[in-house]
């Protein structure tokens, strides 16, 4: 697929979201993760960032979100968003699997409807368990997975064993 045509399938995308989001706001599910102020969240495959502006005011001023998306258009999106809404607690990562945070240095990872689409799932799940602090949490949701498969693959390594199953996402706590 060409740049171009993969840039318009994002733009589509997004703007699904968006229509999504007006529709059911992502703040109840944002609920389910625990998230608290002055916490350090990873958004990790953050997208057009739907999950970024609830997020960076659940954590506060004091607080850190990291939205990490291996397509430029969603950092660019993204960016764009928090300067726009003059968010200053909110930082983009370019990549597909390294995030380059220091080693447990975050609260709770957000694992919002990515992981189907992986090239790489057990190196993601690998990241993400170095960069949990002991007692974080893994908020995980993909509705393109059934329960059995998402329980099956985050906890298969041992590096996580899942806590509860809520309306709309599962939290793993991180093992080991």
């Amino acid at each position: 697929m060409n740049k171009t045509a993969s840039n318009l399938g994002f733009r589509l995308m997004a703007l699904t979201f968006k229509l999504r989001d007006l529709l059911r706001p992502r703040i109840e599910i944002l609920k389910e993760a625990g998230i608290k102020p002055g916490y350090h969240v990873l958004d990790y495959g953050c997208g057009s960032g739907s999950f970024v502006i609830d997020t960076a005011r659940l954590v506060g001023e004091s607080g850190m979100v990291y939205a990490q998306d291996i397509h430029p258009l969603a950092i660019q999106m993204v960016r764009n968003l928090a300067s726009k809404k003059k968010l200053m607690n909110v930082r983009t990562i370019h990549s597909d699997c390294r995030t380059g945070l220091p080693e447990k240095s975050l609260d709770v990872v957000l694992l919002y409807d990515a992981f189907h689409d992986l090239s790489r799932p057990n190196d993601v799940l690998k990241e993400i368990h170095r960069v949990l602090r002991s007692d974080g949490i893994l908020s995980f949701s993909d509705h393109h997975m059934k329960e059995e498969e998402i329980v099956s693959k985050v906890t298969k390594s041992g590096s996580f064993r899942l806590l509860r199953k809520g309306e709309r996402t599962y939290r793993f706590s991180k093992e080991r």
